[in-house]
């Protein structure tokens, strides 16, 4: 039994990774029709009331007392709020494989990030595969400006907001894992999402002038009501407990691979059922990419294995 509960936070990791995979793709469906700020506020107060409901009707725990919720509000300051607000523009200018391409840099903006916050220092090997997927989005970014391409240099500056944020999300709630359990961060951050958002988009409707009355009328069209259920319910809910419970079991570094497996699905659900064009030079961008954070993980964890040997001895 012990040997099978091992395996949870990996099939949680996997989980995960399939969800926010076509995360994307629903975004970028939602956006044909609301504006970025809509598709986020609605999904956010829709998870806000159905986690609530889940607490109320004891389907969920939550025990915040005698704890210090203020870490919970910087951590979902980075993520839900800051990652999302970048992560809806970087899709509604670039594409949803392309967006899913980027945040497979999570892992290598977490290295990065320990060095600063954490006094980790990279190894040679975890560097030169850093440069690699750097230049790999570095190369696309460039063929696509030269060929033409729709993707805009601000969506992809936009991406790389969300990378960062959602690195400083990775290692806060890795950090404050040993403090609140999954259900509970999550908690936090889906309320912390629902008010923030929401306000930001009635002030929004307000310096357009369109009425409060409409506030809602956008979900009535089936390309943002889907989106929403799918967004609000299983990305928000769903995705980041098992999210926050493979954080809470493993290492930062292991947990952030699954982003790959995101990479992945988003690509294929967005070439296949989207029509999104992947030209040849985001293959090749996409393989460096891939490779650098594979290369940073593997040889991160033998600089560990190595540091704890020499730390033993």
């Amino acid at each position: 039994m012990e040997r099978i509960k091992s395996y949870y936070p990996y099939l949680a990791g996997i989980g995960m990774a399939s969800i926010f995979g076509f995360s994307f793709m629903f975004t970028a469906m939602g956006l044909e029709v609301a504006s970025p700020l809509e598709l986020i506020s609605y999904r956010f107060l829709l998870a806000s009331i159905v986690i609530t409901l889940l607490w109320a009707f004891g389907v969920i725990k939550l025990n915040y007392r005698g704890k210090d919720v203020k870490p919970l509000l910087l951590l979902s300051l980075a993520e839900p709020f800051i990652y999302f607000v970048f992560e809806t523009y970087g899709i509604k200018y670039t594409s949803s494989s392309l967006s899913g391409l980027m945040i497979a840099l999570i892992p290598v903006a977490v290295t990065i990030l320990a060095v600063i916050f954490l006094n980790e220092r990279p190894s040679l090997y975890q560097l030169l595969f850093i440069l690699l997927s750097v230049a790999g989005v570095i190369f696309i970014i460039f063929m696509t400006g030269s060929e033409g391409g729709k993707s805009s240099l601000l969506g992809f500056l936009f991406l790389l907001g969300a990378v960062l944020s959602a690195a400083f999300y990775t290692i806060l709630a890795r950090k404050f894992s040993s403090v609140f359990s999954p259900i509970e961060i999550t908690f936090v951050m889906m309320w912390f999402g629902a008010i923030s958002f929401n306000i930001l988009n009635l002030i929004e409707k307000v310096i357009r002038g369109d009425s409060l009355s409409s506030y809602f009328s956008s979900v009535a069209n089936y390309k943002v009501l889907i989106p929403v259920l799918y967004l609000g319910i299983l990305s928000s809910i769903v995705a980041y407990f098992l999210n926050n419970y493979a954080l809470s079991k493993l290492p930062a570094s292991q947990a952030s691979v699954f982003a790959n497996l995101t990479t992945v699905i988003s690509i294929i659900a967005g070439v296949t059922i989207r029509h999104e064009v992947f030209y040849w030079y985001h293959v090749v961008g996409a393989i460096m990419i891939l490779i650098g954070v594979w290369g940073t993980n593997y040889f991160g964890k033998a600089y560990e294995v190595k540091a704890l040997s020499e730390e033993i001895h």
